[in-house]
């Protein structure tokens, strides 16, 4: 925590704290927001995995279709001021488990195409126990062309430190990969309870073997909320396995397309996090805007009340200053390892250089950047110590704002 405040102070130049208050209205200002995203959340799970931060709960069928309901009316609230429809770069579906909600998932996004264009594509997270023919062709007809499974690891003994079972996973996998889509990705924990480099390594490879055209590579966090048995492996174990997934996948033809993604050269990204502006619908959904940040409810049945007063269930507000806007596009900009100055300023409206000069010069001096034209890329060395830094944040963010989400419907104050 000391670390991340000590950060925005910095970064900030304020002692100013990102404050987020609890404030709701009709109107999301992103008519003109370039580059927005869309995202929308199904919460409901056939079980709870115990390692599992996100805002799930158990799948009832009647609770999943009051919540179908409300969250149909809560794209015609938020899409009612738009004059005409609305270019959107992507659209992601994550939960929780989408697949829980499968046969409504094409109705949920024939609403959300009523009156949004969508550019490059629609991604879903996969539950490996959800991998069948049926649900793959259903998904391919639906429209979507990226999938990410959470297969999490190969080895037996990982996944036993984690209570998942996955069964016939190979065959699994190869029925997604001759459903053919465009962007095949696989979630990994690393640094896990019983892990070694060698199951590492092995669990990369198999991946890659299984056909995927992306892994992504997550260190094991243990959140306060979360019912893990287990602790993760030291910072220095962690350091190691990273620099040795970024090794292994650079020596087998890999490109690093994030500070812990690796992608088939030439292959689309899977990505629901690094985008410039976002709008997100369903329970615990984020809204990425210009000057604001909102979260919603992380409660279904207020989610549900809320909208059936004609209200959009936003929990949490934070309006940001100038300077607070450009650190949070920073923040995820570095995740995707470069920093793109002509992009910078669009988004944020001033030079990063006027804003930033005495920290990329810091940067650069310390080898963790270097300047590429207009880009600022990440070093190996600046890849690590970002995984260090989100690693701080993660845990500070979501450990505070996640959890006081989960106990409070509509939480009257946070500051981080």
């Amino acid at each position: 925590m000391f670390l991340t405040s000590l950060l925005r102070i910095f970064l900030t130049r304020s002692l100013q704290r990102f404050r987020f208050e609890n404030s709701n209205d009709l109107h999301l200002d992103f008519e003109n927001t370039p580059h927005l995203g869309l995202y929308v959340h199904i919460p409901f799970c056939r079980s709870i995995c115990s390692f599992c931060p996100y805002c799930k709960t158990e799948y009832e069928q009647p609770a999943a279709a009051r919540y179908k309901t409300a969250l149909f009316k809560e794209i015609e609230i938020v899409s009612r001021q738009l004059k005409e429809d609305k270019a959107a770069t992507t659209l992601y579906f994550g939960g929780g488990t989408p697949a829980t909600m499968l046969t409504d998932l094409s109705t949920i996004i024939n609403k959300i195409k009523a009156r949004f264009r969508i550019g490059a594509g629609i991604g879903i997270e996969l539950h490996p126990d959800d991998i069948n023919k049926e649900v793959l062709d259903t998904l391919k007809s639906a429209g979507f062309t990226m999938v990410s499974i959470g297969v999490q690891s190969f080895d037996r003994r990982c996944l036993s430190a984690l209570g998942r079972k996955q069964n016939n996973i190979r065959e699994k996998l190869e029925l997604v990969r001759e459903a053919n889509f465009d962007v095949f990705n696989i979630d990994l924990i690393f640094a896990m309870p019983t892990q070694t480099e060698k199951s590492l390594i092995s669990d990369i490879d198999q991946a890659f073997a299984s056909g995927a055209t992306q892994i992504s590579t997550y260190p094991f966090i243990d959140f306060t909320f979360t019912d893990n048995l287990y602790k993760p492996l030291p910072e220095k174990i962690k350091k190691e396995m990273l620099n040795n997934i970024s090794r292994h996948c650079r020596e087998t033809g890999k490109e690093r397309t994030s500070v812990w993604t690796f992608a088939l050269k030439g292959t689309a990204v899977y990505s629901s996090v690094t985008r410039d502006n976002f709008l997100g619908f369903g329970v615990s959904a984020a809204t990425l805007l210009s000057r604001q940040f909102k979260i919603n409810t992380f409660s279904v049945d207020a989610y549900i009340r809320r909208i059936n007063d004609n209200r959009l269930p936003t929990s949490l507000t934070l309006d940001f200053s100038l300077r607070q806007r450009a650190v949070y596009y920073l923040f995820w900009a570095a995740y995707s390892t470069k920093i793109d100055s002509n992009q910078f300023q669009e988004i944020i409206g001033e030079p990063l250089e006027k804003m930033y000069s005495f920290e990329l010069w810091l940067a650069q001096k310390f080898g963790l950047i270097k300047k590429r034209d207009r880009l600022y890329c990440l070093t190996e060395k600046g890849a690590y110590y970002y995984h260090f830094i989100e690693q701080a944040y993660t845990t500070a963010y979501i450990d505070k704002m996640w959890n006081n989400s989960r106990l409070t419907a509509f939480p009257d104050l946070i500051e981080l």
